[in-house]
């Protein structure tokens, strides 16, 4: 492997809880005169898109993955916008993705390690976590998430001190440097600090990251099992009885061989598959190969579906779930069965919290300040404890400006923005949290509508 990373082009990722103050810090970043052309890619959790939106210089290299989490499927999608910066080479010399609030970083610092034409042209410079001073405690009692961001960090930004008392704050960094030795931990208030503090650091060590964790190089998959078979020319049944879900996805690689190496390169491949829509499969009908699918298993008893081959050839199935999970069975069409040449049980991607979703607000029209003010108020008076994050940006009434609003729980900050000008006056929110009743809080905030 080539070793040597002055050609590559520096890569930090930046994480932290909801509500830590990425966005604030990502502002900071890339309003400073620092003479560096940034590409940024941000990833949202949930349907609409808001955080491109609320920074600043929106016209500059800003890539946005929606609908998912930088860990998970979506891994693919990061390394096909990685390879698509790469034919803009030109534009940019750095390069910062800013992970959903739930993300766990580790996999996503595996992309720079386990994907060859990634690893040619990019460089893991550093992991820069931010961390909620006012509402760390309770984060670390309730998400892995946020104690991994923790534990990967190069540096630990301690952001909000302003807002807790200066002993709370000195234990807090005590508990930090506890869960993460090698990380620097700067104190910062509204996310102001210098750029270089978290740029250019070359600090992402993978001997230390090894020896933290031995299983760094394992990466997650958005699927738990392969099996391999050989098919000769002709049609096969796949059966499935009823499992864990109602639905199965599923790629077909062929021409899959059965040593590691080529497990594993076959992993890599449907990665980025799985990374695409998947086409829904029926019960009778035949699973095209080479794309990602969802079988429907929604119907009681045993499902039926075909695989069709012109020729003597090995396959692998790259399924969501084990075979033991629904008694998979594969039968020639004389109703032989047909045993797998080898097998193998991936790491499985991490689930996030069943409770924990995202909803979505989107209307046009102005909005009475009094009425959204009463509504904000009994909403976290009553549901705060469970809103993990809020932001947005709304259409006050009588106002030239939008109004830009970001809270974590109890807590809401909102100041004016850009003027509307010809643009549609209109209203973004998104909330994340725990059991959050969509439909009460749609209500709730049209009422407030004009």
């Amino acid at each position: 492997m080539n070793t040597n990373t002055t050609q590559k082009v520096p890569v930090t990722i930046l994480t932290g809880f909801l509500g830590s103050g990425k966005t604030t810090l990502l502002n900071r970043i890339l309003s400073e005169a620092h003479g560096k052309r940034i590409a940024v890619i941000e990833n949202e959790y949930g349907e609409v898109g808001i955080d491109q939106a609320l920074v600043i210089n929106a016209d500059e290299e800003i890539f946005e993955m929606s609908n998912g989490c930088i860990c998970c499927t979506v891994r693919g999608d990061l390394i096909r916008v990685l390879g698509n910066l790469m034919k803009r080479r030109d534009k940019f010399d750095y390069v910062l993705v800013e992970t959903t609030g739930l993300a766990d970083p580790g996999p996503v610092a595996q992309t720079f390690f386990m994907d060859d034409e990634i690893r040619a042209e990019f460089s893991l410079d550093g992991i820069v976590t931010l961390v909620d001073a006012v509402h760390i405690e309770q984060q670390l009692g309730r998400s892995d998430e946020s104690t991994e961001q923790i534990a990967f960090a190069d540096i630990i930004v301690l952001n909000k001190t302003d807002l807790v008392k200066a002993e709370a704050i000195d234990k807090l960094e005590n508990r930090l440097r506890d869960m993460n030795r090698m990380a620097q931990i700067v104190r910062s208030e509204r996310a102001d600090i210098s750029v270089d503090t978290v740029l250019n650091l070359s600090a992402f060590d993978l001997d230390q990251i090894l020896k933290r964790r031995p299983t760094f190089l394992e990466p997650e998959y958005p699927f738990e099992w392969t099996g391999v078979y050989t098919l000769d020319k002709g049609r096969f049944r796949i059966n499935l009885d009823d499992g864990p879900d109602p639905a199965m996805s599923l790629v077909v690689m062929p021409g899959q061989n059965v040593d590691d190496a080529s497990l594993r390169e076959g992993a890599e491949w449907c990665v980025r598959k799985y990374a695409e829509t998947a086409e829904l499969v029926r019960p009778g009908e035949v699973i095209p190969a080479g794309i990602h699918v969802n079988l429907q298993l929604d119907c009681p008893g045993q499902k039926s579906f075909f695989l069709e081959s012109d020729e003597h050839i090995r396959v692998g199935l790259y399924a969501q779930h084990t075979a033991e999970e629904f008694a998979l069975q594969l039968v020639d069409e004389e109703g032989a069965t047909i045993r797998q040449e080898a097998e193998r049980i991936w790491v499985a991607q991490h689930e996030h919290d069943d409770e924990v979703g995202s909803i979505s607000i989107e209307r046009d029209g102005d909005v009475d300040s009094e009425k959204l003010n009463a509504w904000l108020g009994v909403l976290l008076r009553e549901h705060g404890v469970d809103i993990f994050r809020m932001k947005g940006f709304i259409s006050l009434a009588g106002e030239s400006r939008r109004f830009v609003f970001q809270g974590v729980h109890m807590l809401v900050d909102g100041q004016p923005d850009r003027p509307w000008g010809n643009s549609p006056r209109q209203n973004q929110l998104v909330f994340i949290g725990r059991n959050l009743d969509e439909e009460s809080m749609r209500q709730g905030f049209e009422a407030c509508l004009i």
